[in-house]
């Protein structure tokens, strides 16, 4: 028997899950559509940029409804499909081409100031050759790109006349959210990624009372750095796509 949703709508997702941020982000549109399945939840949306389906719970009964839906039908090729982490062997039994591991971050508390935010601006539309330049030099495979129109503004850092440090704020959903943090090879080691991220998390708590953002799991630096700013708060993530 194929599967029907449990509940509909943004409102009882959020009130089943205790209004967890990562629900908050994902979970917008009109067509919230719910899953409760032996101890996993789960929720597809349309949302303003696609298809989403993601999830809270324990892995193992989150990849068997996972694996429900998609042989019912209601997930379609091409659905990104974020779950608790888990390994590759335990996602074989979805029918996926990708598999990302990556945890989630936020915080609600403003860092503190620190001298070289000073430096940090917003850039304009006519920069974006310079955004792209540096991501492909040291975030190649960030789905955040000058032309993703989920991004609200690129901000940067520029040094020696150059940009060397960029970050998008692909805020959603009443969330704050981060995403797109590069620093150039070149410049990495020098405190433009701390400032950076810190004068962007101080705006979104203060605009939205959170700052959230998303961090590959093998990227320790990078983690590393989060959390020494705030970010201590975290959720590990794996990330399928539907063949």
């Amino acid at each position: 028997m194929a599967l029907t949703p449990d509940f509909f709508g943004r409102d009882d997702l959020l009130a089943k899950v205790d209004d967890h941020p990562y629900a908050r982000l994902t979970a917008g549109g009109d067509d919230v559509r719910g899953y409760v399945l032996a101890g996993a939840l789960a929720w597809t949306s349309l949302g303003p940029w696609g298809p989403i389906a993601a999830s809270l719970g324990d892995p193992a009964p989150v990849v068997a409804l996972f694996a429900r839906l998609a042989a019912d039908g209601p997930l379609t090729a091409g659905t990104w499909l974020h779950l608790p982490r888990i390994t590759r062997a335990a996602a074989a039994v979805l029918p996926a081409d990708t598999h990302d591991d990556w945890d989630y971050l936020w915080t609600a508390d403003a860092p503190a100031p620190r001298p070289a935010e000073a430096g940090v601006v917003a850039l304009d539309p006519a920069e974006h050759d310079d955004v792209a330049a540096v991501l492909d030099d040291a975030l190649p495979d960030s789905t955040s790109r000058p032309d993703d129109p989920r991004i609200r503004q690129w901000y940067g850092v520029r040094a020696g006349g150059r940009l060397v440090a960029v970050a998008g704020d692909r805020s959603l959903n009443g969330v704050g959210f981060l995403a797109g943090i590069a620093v150039a090879t070149t410049a990495q080691g020098r405190g433009h990624g701390a400032a950076l991220t810190t004068a962007l998390t101080r705006r979104l708590v203060a605009e939205f009372g959170i700052s959230s953002l998303g961090v590959m799991s093998d990227n320790t630096r990078a983690l590393a750095l989060y959390r020494r700013l705030g970010y201590t708060r975290s959720i590990p993530r794996t990330s399928v796509r539907l063949t």
